[in-house]
């Protein structure tokens, strides 16, 4: 049986993926901080710790693919410069712990799949982004250059390493959506006033799927946006929101100085815009469960 190490396995897209990765009869090591128990004997849990640089071999035993999810949120706490330092520590050193494991180790490990995001980009307005595009200066585009170097140096071994540039993820229990619509049940949604501002959002079964695409198709490598096909206008996409909401909700601007002065640095995760493609991702083969927005929104809203 194929098996799949998948650290911070227990996270939003952790959760989906495991249980996609299931349905197709793969087995699951589970790489985190604790140990867990698990009802169901097709995962398996096992330990490391970040900064100490350890990690417990036997995680690594009969695994052929390696997918890097572990990373501490980056919109859950207002960016003081020791939230920033954690951020950037546990993708960068995780990383690298799976690396020098990769590098002084036997194994039989083939693919290395590493999230990253469109933060990558930082704010670029309306051009449209292919994987090619210079990486920003700003601070998240900081912390993907860094996160995605453990998977250029993996990639470096002879091991097969996919970065997934992930953009905001559409979901029923988690990612932007609890934010964009916690307004809506006092009769309005906001958008910010900011032009252009294009958010490249994805499903999230379609991060999954790209990723189970990825680990099955040998064919791709390096960097792919992992986002839909059309990227919005966040004015759009709220409107969207509301009509599949169909609560009457009032549409209110929200001038973007406001944003930065209450969110300061952190800001940029919301206002920077990144009109990304997905063409590559496309021609590679991989066939979208959502490509549209109405369909994608039904999907988590209904």
């Amino acid at each position: 049986m194929h098996k799949v190490l998948i650290t911070g396995g227990t996270g939003l897209i952790g959760t989906r993926l495991t249980e996609m990765l299931l349905t197709k009869g793969y087995l699951i090591h589970y790489l985190g901080r604790e140990k867990r128990e698990w009802r169901d004997e097709r995962i398996k849990s096992f330990v490391w710790n970040i900064e100490k640089g350890k990690v417990d071999k036997a995680a690594f035993d009969g695994v052929e693919t390696v997918i890097h999810l572990a990373g501490a949120g980056v919109a859950d706490k207002r960016w003081t410069p020791a939230r920033k330092k954690e951020i950037m520590d546990s993708r960068v050193l995780s990383g690298n712990i799976i690396y020098k494991f990769l590098k002084t180790n036997a194994h039989q490990v083939k693919t290395f799949i590493s999230a990253s995001a469109v933060g990558y980009y930082g704010d670029c307005a309306d051009e449209i982004i292919i994987e090619e595009h210079k990486p920003g200066k700003d601070f998240l585009a900081t912390v993907c250059k860094k996160w995605e170097m453990a998977a250029i140096k993996i990639g470096e071994l002879g091991i097969r390493e996919l970065r997934c540039r992930i953009g905001i993820v559409l979901a029923r229990n988690g990612g932007a959506l609890p934010e964009l619509t916690k307004t809506l049940s006092l009769g309005f949604a906001t958008y910010f006033s900011k032009q252009p501002l294009y958010y490249p959002w994805v499903n999230l079964d379609d991060v999954c799927g790209v990723m189970i695409y990825g680990l099955e198709n040998t064919k791709l490598h390096g960097p792919y946006n992992t986002t839909a096909p059309t990227a919005l206008p966040m004015k759009t996409l709220m409107q969207e929101i509301v009509k599949v909401k169909n609560t009457g909700a009032i549409l209110l601007p929200a001038p973007a100085f406001a944003i930065k002065i209450g969110l300061g640095e952190m800001s940029e995760a919301v206002l920077n815009s990144q009109r990304c493609s997905a063409g590559k991702l496309l021609s590679a083969g991989y066939k979208f469960a959502f490509a549209d927005e109405k369909q994608a929104l039904k999907n988590v809203l209904s």
